[in-house]
């Protein structure tokens, strides 16, 4: 007789328990990836209508999408603008701790640079 080929239940536990571990990490980081998104869409929108206007408007305007949006790692006053001739540079970096169980946490740096 030949011997039979598969998968044990030892190494179904395992992979059940390797998957679920994944799937965990994936669920508590989608958020941070959202909101990083979300911060990025909105100050590039932001940097499209700055035609004339000053860094503490587009601080104020960013402001006011976050509290729409519910974006609280970073805040108007959080970003760094800089006129570079006649255009505007806007700088942005934050980290976002994301807890997986108990004292296990996640750490992501995020950097937005936008200029125009």
């Amino acid at each position: 007789m030949r011997k039979q080929r598969g998968l044990s239940l030892i190494g179904l536990i395992f992979f059940g328990g390797l998957l679920f571990f994944v799937a965990l990490v994936v669920m508590k980081s989608l958020p941070a990836f959202v909101e990083y998104f979300t911060i990025k869409k909105h100050i590039s929108e932001l940097m499209k209508g700055a035609d004339g206007t000053n860094p503490k408007e587009i601080m104020s305007s960013f402001d006011r999408r976050a509290s729409i949006d519910d974006i609280t790692s970073v805040q108007g006053s959080d970003l760094e603008i800089t006129k570079k001739g006649e255009g505007l540079d806007v700088r942005v970096n934050y980290a976002r701790k994301v807890l997986l169980f108990g004292p296990v946490n996640l750490c992501f740096d995020f950097e937005i640079h936008n200029r125009r």
